[in-house]
């Protein structure tokens, strides 16, 4: 049997006054006039994500609950040029220490997915380096919970800039230019405009990188509708990582939106997907993308206990029969 493991990204519906990703823009932080007045505010900011992301985790917890993407906006302003002399993990390192603690104490999976302006594929030179920067922030994040770097961040491989060919090339060529840390810290997810299954087998079987498998970004856009004959591949790529294969889930908004995420997930779509992979890993983490977030999970497990091919374990997992 497979088990079947859900989380949730990164808000919660149900947790009121919990956001992780609170913020202040540049252009507040240059209205303060006293700039180490602005730097105590950001670190203020940080520190109330941070607190809000343990009340989350504590949640999770009680929801039993062991799968959860963090924000990636923890930290406001942390990689800007103009708060480059910032040293933002000092402040934050008891808070940090004492979610790793958390996580694994009660076993929990977590990790991030960096914004789509982490581009390794950028013909900039300047992109490249602001791309590596946020994601060393990413890493000291994990690093400074004292949890193990191996695979946490989730990215597209980036921009096609109309030749699929040379921009895959691309990212091989930088890819040597990213800190071995870092490199070890990635996984690569199919999209749903840019880069096929296929395009992205290519680079997490050239580089190593395990590849997190998006089925509804496939049914977007693929070259070949048949997934199933590469799922193999797919899995294999995962023997890199000390962690469960993972994939991200999610449903189409309607028809002519079919490339938006929907409020919630269509069980009936995400069982043909289940019932194809079944027996073909011990267990798979699946990442819920949907706009409803934990409501979404919660929705959506309500709806499996329905069923009688499965098995529950707990508040969010299940063995697949």
């Amino acid at each position: 049997m497979t088990i079947v493991r859900m989380g949730y990204v990164a808000m919660s519906m149900e947790l009121k006054n919990a956001s992780p990703s609170k913020t202040m823009t540049f252009a507040q932080f240059q209205k303060t006039e006293d700039r180490e007045a602005a730097i105590r505010k950001l670190e203020r900011i940080a520190l109330e994500n941070l607190e809000n992301t343990h009340r989350l985790l504590k949640n999770n917890l009680f929801n039993e609950i062991h799968f959860y993407r963090f924000s990636s906006k923890l930290i406001p302003l942390a990689t800007h040029e103009e708060t480059s002399d910032w040293d933002y993990m000092r402040p934050l390192k008891g808070k940090l220490a004492e979610i790793g603690s958390f996580v694994k104490e009660h076993d929990m999976r977590v990790d991030f997915h960096p914004d789509h302006f982490v581009v390794l594929n950028s013909p900039n030179r300047d992109v490249l380096i602001n791309s590596v920067k946020n994601l060393k922030m990413h890493y000291l994040i994990v690093k400074g919970m004292k949890l193990d770097p191996t695979h946490r961040c989730v990215l597209h491989i980036g921009g096609n800039y109309k030749d699929t060919e040379k921009s895959l090339e691309r990212f091989v060529e930088n890819w040597s230019d990213v800190p071995s840390s870092i490199q070890q810290m990635i996984m690569l997810e199919n999209d749903d405009t840019s880069f096929t299954l296929d395009d992205t087998l290519y680079l997490s079987e050239k580089l190593g990188i395990p590849l997190v498998f998006d089925y509804h970004h496939h049914l977007a856009f693929h070259r070949d509708e048949n997934w199933e004959d590469k799922w193999g591949r797919v899995v294999d790529t995962w023997t890199v990582s000390p962690l469960p294969i993972k994939m991200h889930i999610s449903s189409p908004k309607s028809e002519d939106k079919f490339r938006h995420h929907a409020d919630y997930v269509d069980v009936d779509m995400f069982f043909r997907f289940l019932n194809e992979i079944k027996g073909s890993v011990p267990q798979i983490d699946c990442m819920i993308e949907a706009k409803q977030k934990d409501k979404a999970l919660f929705t959506l497990i309500e709806q499996i206990k329905a069923r009688d091919d499965v098995e529950m374990i707990d508040g969010s997992s299940f063995y697949l029969r």
